[in-house]
């Protein structure tokens, strides 16, 4: 589990070899902790929250949950899919987790292996799963998984605040994002966090609470 001093450490690390950073945390600050566990309600809860506001996926998560006996995947394949679909899921997030499910009953993936594998290998686990692409399976690592060294690199809030915090002149694709973080490493997780807070504070103050 990351803990807020783990993370104000981690972050000081990389105010040492970042001078945009280490400005921009005087003024911002430090980035709190965010830890769910692991397993497969947190991997709905992942699916969920696809492409939605934090508000509109927790109302949406509590919904699923209410309409699902036993959130387990036996649970989830033996509700009907108008109950899913009435809890606000889309029919084509409905469709990934059945697939999670199946392939949870099936043997074919499993969620408590993953916290044996090396951060490469616990990713290509996970987006075999239909639905599943690298940003949902390095969310999945980061904050399920604690794993410290992820920059996810396919999130536009990260890319914005990785603008500004660099002040380009243009928003840097996902390659070019990797390459301005790298000297972070071996704390990129804790570098994403802190860029999602300066994008809260500093780029779009409007997006706090959403």
């Amino acid at each position: 589990m990351l803990t807020a001093s783990k993370l104000s450490s981690a972050i000081d690390d990389i105010a040492q070899v970042d001078e945009d950073l280490s400005n921009a945390l005087s003024t911002v600050g430090y980035p709190e902790p965010r830890n769910r566990s692991a397993g497969f309600e947190t991997l709905v809860s992942t699916v969920v929250s696809q492409q939605l506001s934090t508000k509109a996926a927790d109302t949406i998560f509590s919904r699923v949950k209410a309409a699902v006996p036993e959130l387990s995947p036996r649970g989830l394949l033996s509700t009907p899919n108008e109950d899913l679909r009435g809890a606000g899921l889309s029919g084509r997030k409905v469709e990934y987790l059945r697939g999670l499910a199946e392939a949870t009953i099936s043997g074919e993936f499993d969620p408590v292996a993953l916290e044996s594998m090396d951060d490469e290998e616990a990713i290509q686990s996970i987006v075999q799963l239909r639905g599943f692409g690298k940003w949902t399976a390095k969310i999945y690592l980061m904050f399920s998984l604690s794993r410290n060294d992820i920059f996810p690199e396919d999130d536009l809030a990260l890319l914005i605040a990785l603008q500004h915090l660099k002040r380009l002149d243009e928003r840097p694709s996902p390659s070019q994002a990797l390459d301005l973080t790298l000297h972070w490493s071996p704390n990129r997780s804790a570098g994403s966090l802190f860029l999602w807070k300066y994008y809260r504070c500093k780029v779009r103050p409007e997006s706090r609470g959403i």
